[in-house]
C-alpha cells in the first residue's frame, strides 16, 4: 500500500525540485552562519521549546495551556523584527554588498604574520609602560554595532597608530579599537560590560568591557592592564591573564589560523595554563 504513493512521489519529481530544494538548504546554510554565535541562537531554540509545547498541548486537549501558548506566540511573532534588528541589519548588509556567497573575514598568512608582527611588539611596549589598551579582533559575528559607537578610521594595523591612538590623556585612549582582518576599522568603541560579578576585584572597566564583548560575540579581545602592565585576552566570556609577547603571538595565531588544529591548540594551551 505504501509503494504506490511513494513511486507516485518519484514519478511526478523534477530536476528543477532538486534545484528548489538545494536553494533553500544553501539559504537557510547562510542564515545558519550568519546567527551562529549570536544571542538569536538562543532565542531561536526558546521559540522551539514552546513550538514543541503547544503542539504537545494540543494533542493533550489542554485548551487552556493551548490558548495561552497560541496568544503568546502571536506576541512573540510580533515581537521578532525588534528582538533580531541587529541579526536582520547584518544579514541584509550582507545582501546589499554581494557577501552572501563568499566567506567574510578571510585573512591570508602573510597578512597575519604582518598584523602579529605589528600588534605583539606594540602591546609588549604598551605592558612595559603600564599603557592601558584594549583591542578587539572581529572573527565571525559581525561587530558593526561596536564600530558604530566610535570614531571610523578604516587604517592598515600598524604600531604606529596604534600607539598614537593609546596615548594616555587623549580622545580616544579609554575607548577600544576594533580590528576586522588587518584593518582598524574605529577606535573609541565602547564595549558592553560584564554582568558576572565573581570575577577578581582587581579587574577594571577595561577588563569587564573586554569580557562583556567576548560573552556577545565570538572576538578575541587583548587587554593591557594600566595599573599592572598585564597582557591578558578574553574568548567566549573567560579571561586569560599574565601572558608574554610569545604567548600572545601563539593565541592569536591559533585564533586565525586557517588550519583545523587552531582550536585544539587554543584548549590545549589553556589547560596548559
Amino acid at each position: 500500500m505504501a509503494y504506490i504513493p511513494i513511486q507516485g512521489f518519484i514519478s511526478s519529481f523534477r530536476l528543477l525540485d532538486i534545484l528548489d530544494i538545494a536553494l533553500v538548504a544553501f539559504f537557510l546554510y547562510k542564515l545558519f552562519l550568519l546567527l551562529r554565535n549570536t544571542r538569536a541562537v538562543a532565542l531561536i531554540k526558546g521559540l522551539a521549546f514552546l513550538g514543541i509545547i503547544t503542539v504537545i498541548s494540543r494533542a493533550l486537549n489542554l485548551h487552556v495551556v493551548n490558548w495561552l501558548l497560541q496568544q503568546g506566540m502571536t506576541v512573540i511573532l510580533v515581537a521578532l523584527p525588534v528582538v533580531f534588528q541587529p541579526e536582520l541589519r547584518r544579514a541584509l548588509e550582507h545582501i546589499g554588498r554581494g557577501r552572501l556567497f563568499r566567506s567574510d573575514h578571510m585573512i591570508s598568512k602573510e597578512e597575519m604574520e604582518h598584523m602579529l608582527d605589528e600588534i605583539i611588539p606594540l602591546t609588549e611596549s604598551l605592558s612595559k609602560t603600564r599603557t592601558g589598551a584594549l583591542i578587539v579582533f572581529e572573527r565571525e559575528v559581525g561587530l558593526n554595532e561596536i564600530i558604530d559607537t566610535g570614531v571610523p578610521i578604516d587604517g592598515i594595523v600598524s604600531k604606529e597608530l596604534l600607539g598614537n591612538i593609546f596615548i594616555p590623556n587623549t580622545p580616544l585612549h579609554d575607548g577600544a579599537v576594533v580590528i576586522r582582518e588587518n584593518r582598524i576599522m574605529a577606535a573609541g568603541c565602547l564595549l558592553p560590560l560584564t554582568m558576572e560579578r565573581s570575577l577578581s576585584t582587581e579587574l577594571g572597566t577595561r577588563h569587564r568591557s573586554a569580557i562583556g564583548i567576548s560573552e556577545k560575540s565570538d572576538a578575541v579581545v587583548v587587554v593591557v592592564s594600566e595599573e599592572t602592565g598585564a597582557i591578558s585576552y578574553t574568548y567566549g566570556g573567560h579571561i586569560y591573564r599574565h601572558l608574554s609577547g610569545e604567548g600572545l603571538r601563539k593565541v592569536l595565531n591559533d585564533f586565525f589560523s586557517k588550519q583545523p588544529q587552531g582550536l585544539a591548540n587554543i584548549l590545549k594551551w589553556r589547560s596548559a595554563k
